[in-house]
């Protein structure tokens, strides 16, 4: 739960600008530069069937701590993650940003934004859409990610694929 003020020092503009980076990194596969952006209390949620479910308790499409954040980018680097060789041409729009609050516990900035995310495949193009959650905290005078949490549109319907950074 967060409180509606949001957190001493970050303006609108300089979280937007957070979020198109991490959108890019994403998008153009640069991984080492998308992991970077993450704390190392880091948590990265795509909840199934239930955009509100208990984590702990659900199934999720994807539940990773720090841990298994690096261990998916490393499985990303071997090359052999059959599902994307060819690697995904991806582009996100991302948008509708806000400010939430403040998570009392951590004192981090809780932001909310829309996505449409445009994958292209030889199999085709797959429109993907949500909303993401962020938890944003200022680490060394740079901002970090926290949480992210990836509702999507369509998330209780079977999901063919999702091997990319979502």
């Amino acid at each position: 739960m967060t409180t509606t003020e949001p957190a001493t020092g970050l303006d609108l503009r300089t979280v937007e600008q957070f979020l198109y980076r991490e959108a890019r990194y994403a998008d153009e596969h640069r991984y080492s530069d998308w992991e970077a952006l993450w704390t190392p209390d880091a948590l990265y949620w795509v909840p199934a069937n239930d955009d509100d479910a208990d984590r702990m308790t659900q199934m999720s499409i994807i539940h990773d701590n720090r841990n298994r954040i690096a261990t998916r980018i490393r499985q990303y680097r071997t090359g052999r993650r059959h599902s994307q060789v060819p690697a995904s041409r991806l582009r996100r729009v991302v948008s509708n940003v806000e400010i939430l609050g403040t998570v009392p516990e951590t004192g981090d900035t809780e932001v909310g934004a829309n996505f449409v995310l445009v994958e292209s495949r030889e199999r085709g193009t797959q429109l993907w859409a949500g909303r993401y959650t962020y938890r944003l905290r200022v680490v060394d005078g740079e901002l970090a990610m926290s949480y992210k949490k990836v509702a999507l549109v369509d998330n209780a319907r079977a999901i063919a694929t999702l091997a990319f950074l979502v």
